[in-house]
């Protein structure tokens, strides 16, 4: 098969489909929360539990599955990972007890790990240098799927039932497998190691020892940290702090994500020239500038618009951010990008999950909480990346 058609015709949207599975079986159920818990007759407490187990679940599938990608065929690991989704998400649609729901929602994330952790790697092989590029092509497209996948659930409910959210997750799987036996995403793997504890050790060891990129692998940790810290407050700040309605929240939302998007696009055109490191600065420096603007913002009694347009461009900043922390972690691994993968997404995740329990403790009563947060982890970022000029220059 000829690569630069494919390059040219279904590449990205191929694979930014795959990593799309996330952010749909996370986003499109949000709105049948509710009606979930009544079916089943539980509370609703019960089944925002199941937005935990998948969390859960997605991390210990990458952890297990980003080494498994170095020895393995990309290509093979993507049909298992794809067809478990599908099936999981079938059983989730039949379901009729919570329980039962919140272990299949573990095993839905875990299978869509084994797809979603070839990608990186694969776009790495084919982008070398150039891998930001790529990765932010991936993110843009699969940043339509949390703008669109709220209203689709919401109108899936309306249709049919909230099993139908479920069925549509299950054969958007089956489709995306089918484009998977027509395209080769395989790329050359270099370890033909026996698969043992020792081997997943070993993998790790060389990505978490690498002095080089370990300063990148915390500065993507902070951009994460700061993109769950706006997901997990971003309810709060607009429909109860400045009390918009849900119609005007959504729009609100959208200019958000369309703004992280615009961020992504951005790096596409740019990182060709200036490269990765020049572009993760001049991100540092946009988050440093509009986080600043933010907290002020907070502190005075400004109107909802002016503080969302203030938001936007932050959200745009972390976009450059993550794509080229992430694209320059890879560079580094050409043999390891399943694990470097592996490494970046359990450490996203976990990051994600601090922030839930940090803003329970601080009980914020005003946007202050949240301006400070993403200031903060834009200053750490900043911090993180003067240590690794002063070690490079050492090196030097």
């Amino acid at each position: 098969m000829q690569h630069s058609h494919f390059l040219g015709r279904l590449f990205l949207p191929l694979l930014a489909s795959i990593v799309a599975l996330t952010p749909l079986a996370i986003d499109l159920y949000l709105p049948a929360m509710l009606a979930i818990a009544q079916q089943l007759n539980t509370s609703l407490e019960q089944v925002q539990v199941s937005l935990s187990s998948y969390l859960a679940g997605y991390a210990m599938g990458m952890l297990v599955f980003g080494p498994l990608a170095d020895r393995f065929s990309r290509t093979l690991l993507a049909r298992i990972g794809l067809l478990g989704f599908a099936i999981s998400s079938a059983l989730l649609a039949m379901t009729t007890n919570i329980e039962l729901f919140n272990i299949l929602r573990v095993v839905q994330a875990f299978t869509g790990a084994a797809a979603s952790v070839v990608v990186p790697g694969i776009i790495r092989h084919y982008y070398q240098q150039d891998t930001a590029k790529g990765m932010s092509y991936v993110s843009m497209i699969m940043m339509l799927a949390p703008l669109l996948a709220p209203s689709i659930g919401a109108a899936l409910m309306l249709i049919w039932h909230w099993s139908a959210i479920f069925w549509s997750l299950a054969l958007y799987a089956l489709l995306v497998l089918a484009c998977c036996f027509y395209a080769d995403i395989d790329v050359p793997s270099f370890n033909k190691s026996k698969i043992s504890l020792s081997f997943f050790l070993k993998n790790y060891r060389v990505v978490l020892s690498n002095k080089k990129s370990r300063f990148d692998i915390l500065t993507s940790m902070s951009a994460s940290f700061a993109f769950f810290c706006f997901l997990t407050s971003v309810p709060f700040i607009y429909l109860d702090y400045f009390s918009v309605s849900e119609q005007l929240f959504g729009i609100l939302f959208a200019l958000n994500v369309m703004a992280l998007m615009f961020g992504n696009f951005l790096n596409t055109r740019l990182v060709p020239r200036l490269g990765s490191r020049r572009m993760l600065f001049l991100g540092l420096m946009i988050g440093l500038l509009v986080g600043s603007a933010l907290v002020i913002e907070s502190m005075m009694s400004v109107n909802v618009w002016l503080f969302a347009s203030t938001v936007a461009p932050l959200m745009m900043s972390l976009g450059i951010i993550a794509s080229n922390a992430d694209a320059l972690i890879l560079i580094a691994f050409e043999q390891h990008s399943g694990t470097a993968t592996a490494v970046i997404g359990t450490l996203r995740f976990g990051s994600g999950a601090l922030v839930g329990p940090i803003l329970a403790f601080i009980e914020p009563s005003s946007a202050v909480p949240f301006s400070a947060l993403m200031l903060g982890a834009v200053l750490l970022s900043i911090c993180y990346q003067i240590i690794q000029k002063s070690r490079i220059k050492k090196a030097d």
